[in-house]
């Protein structure tokens, strides 16, 4: 049988695509309702409430903030649901290997079915030699490394409060949408580049170029989950490998350790040889089924913190979202957005 059909008619991979859309689901609609939230401030008067998930997709805001609530024991009202949703998918990375990638990240998403349309398309994908994948995936590495001395060694409080409570900060959602609303020619074909390397190439960006799936690759060393394969009941057929989306040689291990381990099941649900090859904790099997439980149930327990505490919807008022909307274009917007 052929292996992605195997696949197909797996259990773990149907819910993990359920996972995936569910968050793919929502992360549409947060965006459709942020688009409808700012276009009907332009007018005038807001029709839908701001969403507060928009600041999944502020990760420096999230960062920086994460670092100042750390240093100054203060977490901000600037966009707090970017710190505790940056946090949320850190101790995924930390407590379920890189599983926010393969069943969380919408872009992880997308970028899985590109490449299986391009192994429908041209019968199999391109796998780079080893002399340029590893440093290729390098990059992403140099790219986190750099956000990370900067933010963590390069800010002291004063330098963090400023960025946190400055015009930039304040106006980053409307500035993210303004960037997709009127892309420029060059970032439209960057983008339209990262898509179509995605289809022969498995997980381009995701391999390469992001810097977010670095953090939680590294956090994902830690974790006390691992794959872990029995030589004893081991037949030697290599599908686990041939399943693997991120290369691993995963026939070769007794326990996978690789940083690029997405937890996505892939290599479990394609061995034909029961309790050969399994997620664990310890000694003790982890199903996909109660894999996503535990994965869901941080993202809500975390969120829901968020929540109950007060720190979810951020303090920017209306009055100062119509301020930033109508002068965002102004040269001199921060310095008067600075001084209100």
């Amino acid at each position: 049988m052929n292996i992605e059909k195997r696949l197909k008619r797996a259990k773990g991979q149907k819910l993990r695509f359920l996972v995936q859309l569910f968050f793919a689901g929502a992360s549409i609609f947060t965006g459709w309702k942020f688009i409808l939230f700012v276009h009907s401030l332009e007018k005038g008067k807001a029709l839908v409430s701001r969403p507060p998930g928009v600041e999944a997709f502020l990760p420096l805001s999230g960062l920086v903030g994460l670092k100042y609530w750390v240093v100054a024991g203060i977490i901000n009202t600037i966009h707090p649901a970017a710190i505790f949703l940056l946090l949320a998918f850190l101790l995924m990375g930390l407590l379920l290997k890189r599983g926010f990638c393969s069943w969380v990240c919408p872009f992880g998403f997308l970028s899985e079915y590109l490449w299986k349309l391009g192994e429908r398309i041209f019968g199999k994908n391109i796998r780079l030699p080893r002399g340029l994948d590893y440093p290729l995936r390098s990059i992403k590495y140099l790219i986190l490394g750099l956000f990370l001395w900067d933010i963590l060694f390069g800010m002291n409080m004063d330098a963090l409060a400023a960025f946190i409570y400055g015009p930039y900060n304040r106006a980053a959602d409307i500035k993210m949408l303004l960037f997709f609303e009127r892309i420029s020619s060059f970032s439209f074909w960057v983008i339209m580049s990262f898509i179509v390397l995605s289809i022969p190439i498995k997980n381009f960006w995701c391999r390469y170029l992001c810097p977010y799936g670095a953090l939680v690759g590294f956090l994902g060393l830690f974790s006390p989950m691992k794959i872990k394969r029995n030589p004893a009941t081991c037949i030697d057929c290599n599908l686990c490998t041939e399943a693997c989306p991120s290369s691993i040689k995963v026939h070769l291990a007794k326990t996978v350790h690789s940083d690029e381990c997405n937890a996505c099941f892939r290599c479990v649900d394609a061995c034909p040889v029961p309790d050969t090859l399994d997620m664990k904790l310890g000694r003790k099997r982890v199903s996909p089924f109660a894999y996503a439980l535990l994965l869901l149930a941080l993202f809500f327990l975390v969120t829901g913190v968020a929540r109950l505490t007060g720190y979810w919807h951020n303090s920017i008022t209306r009055k100062e979202y119509k301020y930033i909307i109508k002068h965002i274009d102004d040269p001199e917007f921060s310095h008067r957005a600075g001084s209100r």
